[in-house]
């Protein structure tokens, strides 16, 4: 297959998630996603490379295979001398007083849900196979692709924003009345207006090795582009938008200043300091709050009850988990009777605890590893002695969904966690080429003379 053809894969692809993929509601559009996910995957597997998967990447996709097989075995029936143990062990009382005998049951409560949710996992790995397997992939087509779909759901969130009860809206639960684009969630549209600008400072500082012209005309796009973006982030109106865009911009400016700027510490200490203050303030708003000080009028808005209850349930389903995608059942065994109303969570809101509580320890030591894993990519990258800009923006973008995932789920939808793949890729494949030679991409044609 032509080189042209495999570099518009993952870029076209990952444009389709950020349209598609804006919502699990949107059943029919996720399984296209997964569908088409699954023959990028066994393309990627039996396609001839040249170059093997470098060593970083080669890890994380270890860590990924892990983290499957862990959800796998919790898909399988085992003895109840395994599972009837802690909490679980009031099913085994059931069957007793049943005067039935104990089955073997999985380890999941609700172990479609855990299939399910496994299945959403197919475009990120899609997404991160298709730029480190298949190598390609062209880091500057893929912050298009990104900036691509983030100005078509500016658009359609501005005519959100202008009649918000039309059609503009692509799906029934939703936030009306903000300009979510093709999401359902104000706040994870507002994610990728965030990780979408340090995209924009890469193409800027890699763009500086063309002529002078095209730079210039180059510098026009991409200024216009950062205008729209923050316009973007101001109809939106979700405060994590409002509280994390300083340390985003902050962190961009170091991917476009030259590494000898005296100002580089100063704003990597600003950016720093502004991140401890967005995590500050959105730990203590309401879910769905626009305004800084706005408090929950109820438990289930509250961020700080919901991350009190599902604690309490990580200690009561240790050290096995609830099951993948268990999350919604559990809480709601724990939620008090007198607090239910026509409201409900659907996620902790905190990433982190919601992974521990359902796959348990084994959740546990793979974000660990993950975290390690990240750790040492991104210093990687920016202690090289020329930072590859693409790669610098993919360690930006990765830690502003990492830390969004503190207060919130954004990478439960396949726009989101397909972004997360791409900047997970570029950080494992730093040396990805942002361009290519005319005759990487036609034949070459010589005179013979004689």
């Amino acid at each position: 297959m032509p080189n042209a053809v495999r570099s518009a894969v993952a870029p076209v692809y990952l444009f389709a998630c950020l349209v598609l993929g804006g919502s699990a509601q949107g059943i029919w559009q996720n399984m296209v996603l997964q569908l088409v996910g699954v023959a990028i995957l066994g393309w990627a597997a039996v396609a001839a490379i040249d170059q093997p998967v470098r060593s970083s990447a080669r890890w994380l996709l270890f860590l990924a295979v892990a983290g499957v097989l862990v959800v796998i075995l919790q898909l399988v029936p085992l003895p109840p001398g395994i599972w009837a143990h802690g909490i679980r062990s009031r099913i085994a009382e059931g069957f007793t007083i049943l005067g039935r005998p104990v089955p073997s049951l999985p380890i999941s409560l609700s172990p479609y849900e855990s299939f399910s949710t496994l299945l959403s996992l197919i475009p990120p790995l899609a997404v991160f196979c298709a730029i480190t397997r298949l190598k390609a992939c062209r880091a500057s087509w893929l912050a298009a692709a990104m900036l691509a779909g983030t100005v078509a759901g500016i658009l359609l969130g501005a005519l959100q924003v202008a009649a918000p009860d039309s059609a503009w809206y692509l799906y029934l639960e939703t936030n009306r009345g903000f300009a979510v684009g093709f999401f359902a969630n104000a706040d994870h549209m507002a994610s990728l207006l965030l990780i979408t600008l340090p995209f924009v400072a890469a193409l800027a500082a890699a763009g500086r090795t063309g002529p002078k012209h095209r730079y210039s005309a180059l510098l026009t796009i991409l200024a216009a582009a950062v205008v729209l973006l923050l316009v973007g982030i101001l109809l939106n109106g979700s405060l994590a938008g409002y509280t994390l865009v300083v340390p985003v911009i902050a962190a961009s400016l170091l991917v476009v200043l030259p590494s000898r700027k005296r100002l580089r510490p100063t704003i990597a200490a600003v950016g720093v300091l502004s991140v401890i203050a967005a995590v500050t303030v959105l730990s203590t708003s309401s879910i769905g709050g626009t305004r800084i000080g706005q408090h929950a009028s109820s438990s289930v808005q509250s961020r700080k009850v919901i991350l009190a209850t599902t604690t309490k349930a990580i200690g009561d389903y240790m050290p096995l988990g609830s099951g993948l995608g268990s999350f919604l059942r559990i809480y709601r065994t724990y939620e008090s009777p007198d607090a239910v109303s026509n409201e409900y969570v659907i996620h902790a809101h905190n990433d982190y605890a919601e992974l521990v509580l359902e796959l348990g320890v084994a959740g546990l030591v793979l974000i660990l590893l993950f975290l390690a894993w990240w750790v040492v990519a991104v210093l990687a990258v920016w202690r090289s002695n020329i930072v590859n800009p693409f790669a610098a923006a993919g360690s930006i973008a990765s830690a502003a969904l990492l830390v969004h995932s503190l207060v919130d789920f954004p990478l439960r939808t396949a726009a989101l966690s397909a972004c997360f793949a791409m900047c997970l890729a570029l950080l494992g494949e730093p040396r990805l080429p942002d361009r290519q030679e005319p005759g990487e991409l036609r034949p070459s044609r010589h005179i013979v003379i004689g």
